[in-house]
């Protein structure tokens, strides 16, 4: 049995160690709003946060993430009222939405880290997150929006 804290709540999962992350949060524990991708960590759809880090899913292996704190979408706020989901709705940022847990996983660690990120700040810390449907404006500004936000109500997560 592995030990996996997902969104704060402790789960005992009987896998191979060597599992990506990925599968024990989709198939094992249910929680589905991280998807894959491309399975390389090229893409970013699988982006979670493990010890308030982002991280490929798809290759970061289950033994890798035991006894640490793994925070899914689902996880990243009560009532998606982080910040950065606000902005998302707000700016109504997604066109097909499947690569989006992901980016939003991703700004969430930007705005963190660099609370009033620049465009080039944006651009490089989203870089390795792929959106098909080509919103990168979009995703842009909604992150500005967020910083904006959250210099107001201060730091989630």
């Amino acid at each position: 049995m592995i030990k996996l804290t997902i969104n704060g709540k402790e789960q005992s999962i009987d896998v191979d160690p060597q599992m990506p992350l990925l599968w024990a949060i989709r198939d094992v524990v249910g929680l589905k709003g991280t998807k894959y991708g491309c399975g390389v960590a090229q893409c970013g759809a699988c982006t979670v946060h493990l010890n308030g880090d982002a991280v490929r899913s798809c290759v970061t292996k289950v033994s890798r993430a035991a006894g640490q704190k793994v925070v899914t979408i689902e996880g990243l706020s009560q009532n998606n009222d982080h910040p950065i989901q606000q902005a998302w709705q707000q700016i109504d940022v997604p066109q097909c939405g499947y690569c989006h847990s992901g980016q939003i996983m991703s700004a969430a660690v930007l705005l963190r880290e660099n609370p009033n990120p620049t465009d080039q700040d944006i651009d490089a810390a989203m870089a390795g997150n792929i959106c098909r449907c080509g919103t990168y404006p979009r995703i842009r500004k909604a992150i500005h929006l967020a910083a904006g936000a959250e210099q107001k109500v201060g730091k989630n997560e």
